[in-house]
């Protein structure tokens, strides 16, 4: 990467008291004479007038801070002005910036610098963009475990586990004749076992991992005018569906993000399941059907103090997914208590006195962020794709080492499988990175990130 200047807006636009706006690069210092007149003391902010360079006029009174590579973000030379927020200064303060000989950053670029010149590895790079991504507590928790290395640590291990390994086998061929003997068979292939089993524990949390980026994809489910409207506003906090006493109100799947308990829930209000002659409605009833095929969880709506009908006791028999709730709505209607002979988990809701919400919250926390994601968790998550892919390419390697091993293959042979886990690992941190890697990773930033 080159080290030519850089500079973005890095807080959001819009009418705000204060705005960021900062350059990293190698002409730092000379933009620094051109645009505030003078050299700045190192990582000690500065209340200085920032002219334009060209026309010498004044564009704000800035609060300028200059750090010194490699004590910065990026590991470069870094100028940060703190400006007047709103629509026009900040633009106006880059512009002098750009004037001033740096170019406009692209999305993620200060981080991607910061990768490149060592200051963090490709999956603290993730973390910094899960933090600003971040829409509830456990999601943050995770991100800062991130980035305080505690994923990379438990890659870091594996792979100086995998290259022990290795070391034993080269041992084991270069020196069969040694006093001490050959490095015995068992040693090396349950070394090789130990490792293969962390990967596997890694690979474990992957699901949950992926949940809580992405959020549990929670259906809402029942026949018409069964309180899933109100459900699902009751859980958002606020009116996002609309509520009627008319059956076939909701004739789309309506989405929303929501924290329940600090973990992530998209939350879905589908069409009431029955058959209809409404040819909008039935395209309502398939959209839930396909919505009901992908969730991680549904809740299927049923009045209290009524039994099941048989349409609905078989809806729920049907259901591919492997968690569900039996949510019994209008409790406060109810006059008396009907269980389901199904064998479900059961909670009677109120949407008008609020009674039973909270219990239904806890129970979608525990049904689906069950382990690996509660708040005294220190083991690090599994989070996306990408490290999952390169964790199964390493499992694999290591599996087809143990199998050579096993089969009487060459030492030299097998040792290849090791060196091939070993790369899968460098690959997940950033040791190795392809030009095509980096540029995914990066695409999803934000400018002046």
């Amino acid at each position: 990467m080159d080290n030519d200047t850089i500079a973005a807006i890095s807080t959001a636009p819009g009418r705000a008291a204060v705005a960021l706006v900062r350059a990293s690069g190698a002409g730092v210092e000379e933009i620094i004479i051109r645009t505030l007149g003078k050299e700045l003391p190192e990582r000690r902010p500065v209340l200085r007038w920032l002219v334009h360079p060209d026309s010498r006029e004044r564009v704000d009174r800035v609060l300028a801070t200059y750090l010194k590579a490699p004590n910065s973000y990026t590991g470069e030379d870094m100028l940060e002005l703190s400006c007047h927020g709103g629509p026009l200064v900040p633009q106006l303060v880059l512009s002098a910036l750009q004037a001033a000989g740096a170019r406009p950053a692209q999305a993620g670029e200060f981080t991607r610098r910061a990768y490149v010149n060592g200051k963090i590895d490709l999956l603290q790079a993730e973390a910094v963009l899960d933090l600003v991504d971040g829409r509830t507590a456990a999601q943050h928790r995770a991100a800062l475990q991130q980035l305080d290395r505690g994923l990379s640590r438990r890659i870091e291990e594996l792979r100086d586990a995998i290259m022990r390994c290795e070391a034993l086998l080269v041992y084991d061929i270069d020196f069969p004749e040694e006093d001490d003997g050959p490095v015995a068979a068992d040693r090396i292939d349950q070394a090789a076992q130990g490792v293969l089993s962390g990967i596997h524990a890694l690979l474990e949390t992957a699901a949950e991992g992926e949940l809580l980026r992405e959020g549990a994809l929670t259906v809402i489910a029942g026949r018409p005018n069964a309180g899933k409207s109100s459900l699902f506003n009751a859980l958002c906090g606020f009116e996002r569906a609309i509520v009627t006493e008319e059956p076939g109100t909701t004739r789309d799947a309506v989405e929303a993000m929501v924290s329940l308990g600090g973990y992530p829930f998209r939350l879905v209000d589908t069409a009431g399941l029955r058959q209809s002659g409404d040819r909008v409605e039935s395209l309502g009833i398939e959209v839930a059907r396909r919505y009901l095929a992908g969730a991680d969880l549904v809740l299927f709506c049923a009045e209290a103090g009524r039994a099941l009908s048989d349409e609905e006791a078989g809806f729920l028999a049907q259901v591919a997914c492997g968690s569900r709730i039996l949510v019994r709505t209008k409790a406060d209607l109810a006059r008396g208590r009907v269980g389901c002979a199904l064998d479900l988990p059961e909670v009677e809701v109120s949407t008008v006195n609020g009674s039973g919400l909270g219990a239904l919250r806890d129970l979608l926390v525990q049904t689906v962020f069950s382990g690996g994601l509660l708040p005294d968790t220190e083991y690090p998550l599994v989070r996306r794709e990408r490290h999952a892919r390169d964790l199964r390419r390493a499992s694999v390697e290591l599996d087809s080492f143990l199998q050579a091993r096993s089969g009487g293959v060459a030492p030299e042979v097998a040792a290849t499988h090791l060196r091939s886990a070993a790369q899968a690992l460098e690959e997940l941190l950033g040791v190795i990175a392809p030009e095509d890697l980096l540029a995914r990773v990066f695409a999803d930033f934000c400018i002046g990130k």
